[in-house]
């Protein structure tokens, strides 16, 4: 059996259509959407809207850890837009569905996918395809081997589209019980995957996630989010932690075989 797995697709299409190439199934751990390329300015929704040069002084001030500032800059020029008639809400998500039209109809049969923090789940069924099967918080069993998977973030400076609570990530973690791999968006909360070395900041980790690990031994621990990771694998006792991702830049999924 083998698998190809990937996270961080952000727009990727082109790339993503070929993911498959000769594996059994595809896995895909989330984020689909790309709202800003950090590497390409003029890349994602965020220029689209505002144009590079704005795309550029929000990523500046991100980059430096100035998130209120950043808040309040894109707030002003959503306010810009909305006077000239232009609704938030709607805009936003118009990208986001010219987007996943684009992203789910490249998956190949069979994928099995869950969310990343930037995705919008309450949009996936109307583009799953037969053959797209949504897992969150729930298992399953590929020829003998258990994969649970858990999808989204937790909340962040960045307030992403899918950051849940930490209660409620944890009772997803808890739900799936014992797994051979354990599937996720994001890392479990060690500092050397959860530190982006191009970004210079630690994103967030889940202690549940790590906790698991620790108590319930799977093989594989697999997850995305860190798009420039201080370490793309480890070990944590028996269980092998690898980043899949980012999908975005490198166009190749990691394989899995058995």
């Amino acid at each position: 059996m083998r698998v190809h797995v990937l996270s961080d697709v952000h727009g990727n299409a082109e790339d993503l259509a070929r993911a498959g190439d000769g594996a059994d199934a595809l896995i895909c751990l989330g984020d689909l959407v790309l709202f800003l390329d950090y590497a390409d300015h003029s890349r994602g929704i965020f220029p689209d809207l505002f144009g590079v040069a704005n795309a550029d002084r929000i990523v500046a001030l991100r980059t430096a850890r100035r998130f209120d500032e950043a808040r309040d800059f894109a707030r002003n020029l959503w306010t810009e837009l909305a006077a000239r008639g232009v609704d938030r809400a709607t805009a936003i998500e118009s990208a986001v569905r010219t987007q996943y039209a684009e992203l789910f109809a490249a998956f190949p049969t069979p994928t099995y996918a869950t969310y990343g923090n930037v995705d919008i789940p309450a949009l996936w069924p109307e583009y799953a395809r037969p053959g797209t099967t949504v897992l969150d918080g729930e298992r399953v069993e590929l020829d003998g081997r258990v994969f649970g998977f858990v999808g989204g973030g937790l909340p962040s400076p960045m307030r992403t589209p899918y950051e849940i609570p930490e209660e409620e990530y944890a009772a997803k973690v808890e739900a799936l019980g014992e797994v051979d791999v354990l599937c996720s968006h994001i890392p479990p909360d060690v500092p050397e995957l959860t530190y982006d070395t191009v970004a210079r900041r630690f994103e967030r980790g889940s202690g549940a996630l790590l906790d698991a690990i620790r108590r319930t031994r799977p093989r594989y621990a697999l997850f995305g989010h860190v798009h420039q990771p201080l370490a793309r694998r480890m070990r944590i006792g028996s269980t092998e932690c690898v980043n899949v991702g980012h999908f975005a830049a490198s166009g190749r999924p990691w394989a899995l075989e058995w």
